[in-house]
């Protein structure tokens, strides 16, 4: 039994090996294809598409992992079916559920891989290759076009029109109220440098005081502003939640709840992590049906079949997380939902051909 767990092993590897190899290319050439429409703006050329697209391909395979597996035992196991290997293991007393624990193993070893990639490889190629996009197109890093990054503690809300860089920051407005939410001062200031944590330094600023009786505006040259954000919060304002790891997705959704702020993008993101390792395990359930309950049925036929399914899924899985967010039902349940309806349809399959 060791030796036909490793050849199945074996086998489901070089399945998921071929999977890899068409998938990834071909939604890397998609991305290619994206990035060459803005070659010739600013400084952005050619070299720096193909760069941008090589630093996303970590986070193309995340991505791509649960229809990596589907289709990759669909090929491992169906190649086995089609040499009559499988009725070979069949006739020497090897069960279906024993051959389906191969694929299962190597899951497992897929899902290790794809969390190494998701906390310490995909986050940082993927935020390197937005930065440096964005540095040669000559845009700001933003939550939205022309209306800056937004957050607020308790008593504070602050607006960053733009970053310049790490350090440097334009377009500042730092508006302060009192415990009752009426507003004390309104600053804006046209540049601030960070030069600590915590400590920024305003350059061109204007003050305004709101009292019962009047408004008192003054302007200064410069001067020092203890912020409530440090550099690393600012960091990570300007990323898309989808590029920030597992560790830094948690400690932004507690830093936006600790300050009363709307965090549901955020926590969907960190959730569909944990939901996408769900779905990989899903498919790789719904794959084992595709040969074991369709003997006479080809292999072509089943990789169309596994790919109609394998859209299906991406497309219910798109629309359940944007109707969570639209609806803010709990992204937990919004994240994970999918992945468990799907183990729930395999076992109820796997219960129906074995």
């Amino acid at each position: 039994m060791k030796i036909i767990n490793r050849y199945l092993a074996l086998q489901v590897l070089m399945g998921l090996g071929i999977a890899t190899a068409v998938l990834l290319p071909l939604f890397s050439f998609l991305d290619l294809l994206d990035q060459l429409d803005d070659v010739g703006k600013g400084t952005y050329r050619i070299q720096d598409a193909f760069l941008h697209t090589a630093l996303l391909l970590p986070r193309r395979f995340v991505q791509l992992a649960p229809f990596i597996a589907l289709l990759g035992n669909v090929i491992a196991l169906g190649r086995l079916a089609v040499n009559s290997e499988l009725t070979a293991l069949r006739v020497a007393g090897v069960s279906p559920i024993r051959i389906s624990l191969a694929p299962l193993g190597v899951g497992l070893i897929l899902l290790l891989f794809m969390a190494v990639l998701e906390q310490f490889v995909a986050p940082q190629l993927q935020q390197r290759a937005i930065s440096s996009r964005a540095v040669a197109l000559d845009k700001s890093a933003a939550l939205g076009k022309n209306l800056g990054i937004w957050t607020r503690d308790e008593r504070n809300i602050l607006r960053i029109g733009e970053m310049l860089h790490a350090k440097k920051a334009a377009d500042i407005e730092v508006m302060h109220f009192d415990d009752n939410g009426f507003l004390l001062t309104y600053t804006y200031a046209k540049y601030a440098d960070i030069i600590a944590d915590h400590l920024w330094e305003l350059s061109d600023v204007t003050i305004k005081t709101f009292t019962e009786q009047r408004i008192e505006s003054t302007s200064t040259k410069s001067m020092n502003w203890r912020s409530f954000l440090n550099p690393d919060d600012i960091s990570t304002l300007t990323k898309s939640p989808e590029s920030l790891s597992p560790i830094e997705l948690f400690l932004h959704v507690r830093f936006l709840r600790a300050t009363g702020q709307e965090a549901d993008a955020y926590a969907l993101a960190l959730w569909r992590k944990a939901g996408g390792a769900l779905t990989t395990i899903a498919m790789l359930l719904l794959s084992i049906p595709f040969v074991f309950g369709s003997v006479r049925t080809g292999l072509g036929n089943k990789l169309v079949l596994a790919s109609m399914l394998g859209i299906s899924v991406y497309l219910f899985d798109q629309v359940i997380a944007n109707v969570g967010l639209l609806l803010h039902l709990n992204p937990a349940l919004t994240a994970l939902g999918p992945g468990l309806l799907l183990i729930t349809l395999a076992n109820f399959w796997l219960r129906r051909v074995f």
